[in-house]
């Protein structure tokens, strides 16, 4: 067996004794992401109260990656914040309505607030809503987002 060199015994001896966290893979549990399947599911979401971080995306490597942080910033944020993500190609009306055409983008929905009476009023079962969408320009990371929502005074977590 042929000796080895002074590295490689030193690299050994480190990966043997050190125990470092380097970020990947983290053990976040099962998915907190929800998937985009209509725009009545959303506006329910959006009733319940809660911010929506949406991810609108299309099929490529970044979005690998922008998967990898929403389902890290989900399973730190859930449950204050929800994240939605939405395929885009799937389902291009909502995606348009956005009017950007640069793929993948995140937007914030939050604050739904009764709007007052706006105009003639034409079926009383409607109820009207009005949502701030601030569009996100952060770190793409579970940072990013706590900085955006502290910055935005977004409540992203129990007050103290």
């Amino acid at each position: 067996m042929e000796e080895q060199s002074f590295l490689d015994k030193m690299i050994n001896h480190l990966r043997a004794s050190c125990k470092y966290y380097t970020g990947y893979p983290k053990d976040i549990g099962s998915s907190r992401v929800i998937h985009f399947t209509s725009e009545r599911e959303f506006v329910q979401l959006l009733h319940e109260g809660h911010p929506v971080a949406v991810a609108f995306t299309i099929r490529g490597n970044y979005t690998k990656h922008l998967d990898r942080v929403l389902e890290e910033a989900a399973a730190e944020f859930y449950p204050h914040v929800k994240f939605v993500r939405v395929e885009c190609p799937k389902y291009p009306g909502f995606c348009m309505t956005r009017q950007r055409k640069e793929y993948p983008f995140i937007e914030i929905f939050h604050s739904p607030e009764h709007a007052g009476n706006q105009g003639k009023v034409i079926d009383p079962g409607i109820t009207k809503y009005s949502v701030k969408v601030l569009p996100f320009n952060y770190d793409l990371s579970a940072y990013g987002f706590r900085e955006f929502f502290k910055r935005h005074k977004i409540q992203s977590s129990e007050p103290k």
